[in-house]
């Protein structure tokens, strides 16, 4: 079996909050890295989502084209990609040639198969806009929650999928206008509703499933499914290959999920070593397809998606996990790009290496619910788990190590009771690890990976080395740095999914070749004894710099603390 992993795509319009990357960039990312550390074959896909109406009126804003700020934010996003250690095999476009192929096959194969239906519908035309007005920019009042702030494709507050003539006391959200008007267009539309059937039988087979994840797409299902427009008045996006549709292009929800499939035969295209496409999209293919992203894409993914491939005849791999994440707010607040809600990727980028964001949005990750970032709850991970746990301790064995041995691992010392009962406690912590992170279960992997960080500290403090040396007992100092080493080299190689960065550290300071960099055996006896006596060590640099109260403090100035009533109030938005 081989594993197809795909993030939710990176819309262009602007620059992203944290609550991006802890719903779909991180997870995925750390979830690949976790199946290339136990030897499994990856492909590791995403792409920028570039079509749609905010990006053609952004570009508009600004007075270049749509296909000059696409490319803008493509490098920005690349340069983000970067820093933050996401280790796509490939990072595509939505606008790439192939994509505008694919999508416009996939439309011509449901138009075949009678699953595309023409319609004249009435849609809002802006008149102090002087446009039709895609769903998303018009705003108002959700007739079901009762959200004030509601989209015309969607209302963020209940996930309700909406039409724009549903809302209550429609606006422009360009200029603000109320002022518009109800005309005639004819439109394609998907007609989900001839699928309801196929699909409900297809979700209920799924029963691995998060329970976000199914029960968003239940829920849809129970209500009834709509047939979805398709198509769009704008001049961006994939070109409808059809007579009288020369002036509109496809819904950006049609063709983005497309480009998981378009991206992966770029990557194809690119390598003649690379397998073919269709060795990992066909539906009869051995692949195992995981898909990620935040709870507000799972309609789209678990219903839309999966209607547009069924219709067109099932020639491609439907997922066969799909990981929701809920929403990350900023102390009870909503990150929000387009209000510049939270703390930004490229803010980020500022203030800390990597690995410390990559640790700390884990161990909030909101998994089974919403879930907050705190400037406290993000120093407590750094202070506790990776500064006083995990940097301690390598830096600890670094220390006494070349006090007591110089420059090389000890030999010498029988192993005790101490010794046969950390390898079973470590045993025990390693298998947990691994279910763990197999279930994609990523706050309870960093809960198991500080209990190990825990039992590296305990063993040390059990057998107290310093003692021993001033007994003169050198031969228990020597097996207790040994099997010390050994833990760090296990520590590091388990946490390499989550804080990449610091592992890499960490190998190079003990000499840690790539052939010692896999997965623990189930033997941790011998895992425990792979770095020899004579092996040469080094001491690393100071791997976590603890975050002190004064600088919390400064940081909750900065960028808000009270429910966003002041975030981002003070901060400004960095440009790369």
């Amino acid at each position: 079996m081989k594993y197809l992993i795909t993030s939710a795509l990176p819309y262009v319009n602007g620059t992203k909050h944290l609550g991006n990357l802890v719903g779909s960039l991180l997870p995925s990312d750390i979830y690949a890295r976790f199946l290339r550390l136990k030897g499994q074959n990856v492909l590791y896909i995403c792409a920028t989502d570039e079509h749609g109406s905010p990006t053609e009126v952004a570009a508009k804003q600004e007075g270049i084209t749509p296909q000059e700020l696409c490319d803008r934010q493509y490098d920005i996003q690349q340069t983000m990609n970067k820093f933050y250690n996401l280790s796509f095999d490939y990072f595509g476009r939505s606008s790439s040639a192939n994509n505008i192929k694919l999508t416009q096959y996939i439309a011509q194969k449901l138009e075949e198969n009678g699953f595309i239906e023409e319609r004249v519908i009435k849609q809002y035309f802006s008149v102090d806009d002087n446009m039709f007005l895609a769903d998303r920019f018009i705003i108002g009042t959700c007739p079901y929650c009762g959200n004030e702030n509601a989209r015309g494709d969607q209302c963020e507050a209940c996930t309700k999928v909406l039409d724009a003539t549903d809302l209550i006391n429609p606006k422009s959200a360009i200029s603000g206008s109320s002022n518009l008007e109800l005309r005639e267009t004819k439109h394609l539309f998907l007609l989900q509703s001839k699928l309801a059937q196929d699909l409900e039988k297809w979700v209920n087979s799924n029963e691995t499933w998060p329970k976000l994840v199914k029960s968003i797409a239940q829920k849809w299902l129970k209500e009834g499914l709509q047939d979805r427009c398709i198509t769009r008045d704008l001049s961006w996006g994939v070109p409808v290959n059809k007579p009288g549709y020369e002036n509109k292009v496809f819904y950006v929800w049609f063709d983005a999920p497309i480009a998981y499939i378009a991206a992966t035969k770029d990557w194809s295209d690119i390598d003649s070593k690379n397998r073919d496409y269709l060795d990992w999209w066909s539906s009869k293919s051995d692949t195992k397809y995981v898909q990620f992203m935040g709870k507000d894409n799972i309609p789209f993914h678990t219903i839309t998606f999966p209607a547009t491939i069924m219709g067109a005849g099932s020639e491609f791999k439907q997922p066969d996990f799909i990981k929701g994440v809920n929403w990350l707010n900023y102390y009870d607040g909503k990150f929000s790009t387009s209000s510049k809600r939270g703390i930004f990727m490229n803010q980020a980028m500022d203030l800390y290496p990597a690995d410390y964001w990559r640790y700390a949005l884990v161990s909030c990750m909101p998994e089974s619910d919403d879930s907050n970032f705190t400037w406290e709850g993000f120093a407590k991970a750094i202070n506790n788990d990776l500064a006083d746990a995990y940097g301690n301790f390598v830096q600890r064995i670094s220390v006494m190590n070349k006090k007591y041995f110089g420059d090389a691992i000890p030999d010498g010392g029988v192993e005790t009771d101490v010794e046969k009962r950390l390898e079973s406690d470590l045993t025990k912590l390693i298998q947990e690890y691994d279910e763990n992170m197999s279930n994609i279960e990523f706050r309870k992997s960093v809960q198991t990976l500080y209990s190990i960080f825990n039992l590296a500290n305990a063993y040390i403090a059990e057998k107290e080395p310093w003692k021993r040396a001033k007994e003169g007992d050198m031969q228990d100092v020597a097996l207790t740095m040994r099997y010390a080493f050994n833990m760090a080299r296990l520590c590091a190689v388990l946490s390499s999914p989550i804080i990449p960065e610091t592992s890499e550290k960490v190998y190079n300071a003990f000499g840690i070749s790539q052939d010692l960099r896999k997965f623990p055996s189930e033997n941790i006896h011998e895992e425990l004894s792979v770095l020899k006596p004579g092996h040469v060590v080094s001491q690393p640099e100071i791997l976590f710099q603890k975050i002190l109260p004064e600088r919390i403090a400064e940081l909750k100035t900065i960028f808000g603390d009270e429910n966003l009533k002041t975030a981002n109030k003070h901060g400004k938005e960095l440009h790369i």
